[in-house]
Order: structure tokens, then C-alpha cells, then sequence
């Protein structure tokens, strides 16, 4: 928090987007400093954290299923995207699209 108090104190007013990569209570302290900072789990992270269980001979084909959720065109098309993922992972790894639900 120290360090968003002495940015906020060396003149910066507002963030627009913040992309963490999941520091717990690090979105508490933005929001207590800026608190109209929208914040955006890194996609990266997203991933890493997603496939971190999944055995290697599956990861390339999670990966590839997560990507057309991240890279949609559309929130409707992510959502779409994501409900065919759950449909096809979810048996196996359910705390994957629940992940994505949740950020």
C-alpha cells in the first residue's frame, strides 16, 4: 500500500487498468488508493495458473481451448467460448472454468 500511497503522492490521480498477476490483497489496496481502477488478472497468469495441474499430454490442447476464450472478439463470444470449455473439460477439471468465471 506504500507504494500506491507514494505514487498517488507524487501526482499520479487515478488508474484506469491495473493487470496483477493475483498478489493477494493487492487489489484491496488499489482500490483503497484508486478506487475506480478497474482490475484485470494477467492473461499469462490465467493460463499458468490454469494448466499448472493438468498433465503435460493435455496442456497444448487446454491451451488451445483457453485461447479462444482470451482472444474472443466479443465478451459474448468469451462467454460462449468458455461455456463450450466447461462442457468439454469441466469432468476433468472443473476448477479451471470456474477460475475463469470468477476473474
Amino acid at each position: 500500500m506504500s507504494v500506491l500511497t507514494e505514487i498517488h503522492n507524487r501526482g499520479v490521480k487515478d488508474i484506469l487498468i491495473a493487470c496483477i498477476d493475483g498478489l493477494t490483497g493487492f487489489p484491496k489496496a488499489l482500490e483503497t488508493v484508486f478506487p475506480k481502477t478497474q482490475v484485470q488478472l494477467c492473461i499469462v497468469h490465467m493460463v499458468r495458473n490454469s494448466v499448472a495441474f493438468v498433465p503435460w499430454q493435455q496442456r497444448k490442447q487446454v491451451c488451445a481451448d483457453l485461447k479462444t476464450i482470451y482472444s474472443a472478439a466479443t465478451e459474448s463470444e468469451a462467454e460462449f467460448n468458455l461455456e463450450l470449455f466447461a462442457e468439454k473439460w469441466d469432468k476433468q477439471y472443473p476448477s479451471i472454468s470456474k477460475s475463469w468465471r470468477s476473474h
